[in-house]
């Protein structure tokens, strides 16, 4: 539906949801994160999902989102960084680093477009705090983006999967439109290739994540979280529903009933001794350890659970390896369903000003 939506506040129940900014001029980049505290202001922004699209529009969008993806299997940073707006171009060594890392594990990738949105911000008069776009509708949207600080102007929003690989992901393009970079694509190929109703697009920004996890997708993990639900692990349940989360959410600036319904459950299961805005006390031995975060990883081929602790001193690596097995035993004594739900535990002990010593063991080795 092609209808003015207006700003609003930041109603999500997680912070880093609300908003994605760093620096205005170069808001594409995305980094640290802030929810809006000044009252809303009504804009004229709209938003066109996929379906709504002309068979033109979508064509274009297409176009643009294949070619970037081909650009980028291909591991061709420097035509990528001819073909982005200025703005994030003079800062590009982030987006040069994914390309690095992705273009050997998608190759040989099939590409698939999964999502394409059109967000018109051409009425704007000026950045706006937060400016929301509403995609399929008003009173029951299917997306939101919620964008801060971006200039007047025609962007979108591409989403394409790349499959058929050993570790396949998703990416997400932000584009502008040529008039509003204030640059025409340096490439001839991207001029031809990426031309909408109005102007070529270029790209304004990147986001690459996985869309599996020790050889499961998102899904898998939401629906094996509600069985540790229904059996009372929560500790598990959480865990798994956050490696869900993080599969199936291809960028931290979008939200939709689905991703609503996700955070829903897991802050049900949340344990309130969870590290957060202040660590966790974790107790063993006499001794008490500061654990200031807790996620999942499954780099080594199986999901195991890694946390992280503020210590004293690493000088000493044998003593730093004792402690570290210290806390994944007292952490698997208090919490004993991390066991089933794991196949072993990361500890990195953090000292200012020192290395980070980190040891990883599995189940069946801690004591």
């Amino acid at each position: 539906m092609r209808a003015q939506q207006s700003l609003k506040n930041c109603t999500r129940s997680r912070l880093h949801r609300c908003l994605w900014a760093r620096v205005a001029p170069a808001l594409f980049i995305a980094a640290g994160l802030v929810c809006a505290i000044t009252p809303p202001l009504a804009v004229a922004v709209t938003c066109t999902s996929q379906s709504e699209l002309s068979a033109a529009e979508r064509a274009s969008l297409t176009a643009a989102a294949r070619h970037f993806g081909s650009l980028i299997d291909a591991g061709n940073a420097s035509a990528v960084k001819m073909e982005t707006i200025p703005a994030v171009a003079e800062q590009f060594s982030g987006i040069s680093a994914q390309i690095a890392t992705l273009a050997p594990i998608t190759s040989a990738a099939t590409l698939t477009v999964v999502g394409l949105y059109d967000l018109d911000a051409t009425d704007l008069t000026s950045a706006q705090d937060q400016t929301q776009f509403f995609c399929g509708g008003a009173n029951s949207p299917e997306v939101v983006f919620s964008i801060p600080q971006i200039p007047p102007g025609h962007y979108a929003v591409a989403m394409l999967h790349a499959t058929a690989v050993a570790k396949p992901q998703q990416m997400t393009f932000v584009l502008a439109q040529a008039p509003q970079a204030g640059i025409a694509p340096a490439s001839a190929a991207g001029a031809a290739t990426n031309t909408g109703p109005t102007g070529p697009w270029m790209l304004a920004g990147l986001y690459v994540r996985p869309m599996t996890a020790a050889g499961h997708d998102g899904l898998w993990y939401w629906n094996k979280a509600r069985a540790y639900a229904q059996s009372k692990q929560n500790w598990n349940a959480y865990f798994y529903l956050q490696t869900a989360e993080s599969l199936l959410v291809p960028v931290d600036f979008v939200g939709s009933p689905n991703l609503d319904k996700l955070i829903k459950e897991q802050n049900a299961v949340a344990p309130e001794a969870l590290p957060g805005e202040k660590p966790m006390n974790l107790s063993a031995n006499g001794h008490s350890y500061s654990i200031t975060a807790m996620h999942t990883d499954g780099s080594l081929g199986a999901l195991d659970l890694v946390i992280a602790y503020q210590a004293a001193d690493n000088s000493d690596p044998v003593a730093t390896r004792t402690r570290n097995v210290e806390v994944m035993h007292a952490m698997l004594t208090q919490h004993p369903e991390l066991r089933e739900g794991f196949h072993g535990l990361w500890v990195y002990s953090n000292v200012a000003n020192q290395r980070t010593f980190a040891n990883e063991l599995p189940m069946a080795q801690i004591p």
